[in-house]
Parts: C-alpha cells; structure tokens; sequence
C-alpha cells in the first residue's frame, strides 16, 4: 500500500511539472499606453494595454539606481528605456498614448526615452492630481 501511495505522488509531481514548462502565451499588442509616475525619490514606468493590463513595468530603483539617483532625470530614461524595450520585443508594440502622473524630474527624461527607443507617440495626457481646497470641515458653520 505505501508503494501504492509513492506511485501516487511521482504521478501527481510529474504532472505538476509537466503544466509549469508549457510555454506562456505572448499577447500582440500594437498599441498601447505608458503611465509615468514621477516623484521626487523614484520614477516608476508601467506599459499597458489599452483596457490597463500590465504589460511591463520598470523603475529606477530597478535598473540600480539607489538613494537620491533614483530621482535624476537620467535614471528616468534608463527604467522608462527598459520598459519599453521589453514591451517592443516581447509583445510588438509600436506606438502608446503617454500618461503622465507627479511633478519628479525624471517626467521629460522618460517620454524622450520612449521615442528614442523607435515607439510612436500618439498622445500625451498629465493626469496630475490637483488639490482643490479638500472637502468642508467638521462642525458649525462660521458667520
């Protein structure tokens, strides 16, 4: 019966490892969009489809970049370089609309990056929140 239940578990593991080395299904995607996260410690580089799925992602912290690095212009072109890259050569992506998040330096360096790397730019949106005064506080009203 032990031999039984060896059997078993050789059986269910080659299973196992037969469904792990099958081949991930690479999506073609020929447009796309880039959103740009840019602060003053890090720039953060996120590809996606057009409905938002993640294609690729990169940051300067990433690529090597630590401490105060992480926020230079530069290091915003090498994550943003990277990230597109990938994108290009894994899933034959060819031309993104830019959202741009934050006020960090690296919000320039990285859409230059992008056209360097061969991608066509259709379009460049600052979804930059914007305060407004916030909501009315808490008790009586002052005369």
């Amino acid at each position: 019966m032990a031999e039984e239940v060896k059997n078993a578990n050789i059986e269910t593991t080659e299973a196992k490892a037969s469904k792990s080395k099958q081949k991930k299904f690479k999506r073609i995607v020929n447009a796309g969009a880039v959103h740009i996260q840019s602060t003053f410690n890090n720039t953060i580089v996120t590809v996606t489809d057009k409905n938002g799925g993640v294609l690729t992602s990169s940051s300067a912290g990433a690529n090597g970049f630590r401490g105060s690095k992480k926020g230079t212009a530069f290091a915003a072109g090498v994550a943003a370089e990277k990230a597109l890259e990938i994108a290009k050569k894994n899933h034959a992506l060819n031309s993104v609309d830019v959202y741009v998040s934050g006020i960090g330096l690296g919000r320039d360096a990285a859409i230059r990056a992008i056209s360097t790397v061969g991608i066509k730019i259709d379009g460049i949106t600052d979804v930059t929140p914007i305060a407004h005064g916030g909501v009315r506080p808490k008790g009586e009203r002052k005369p």
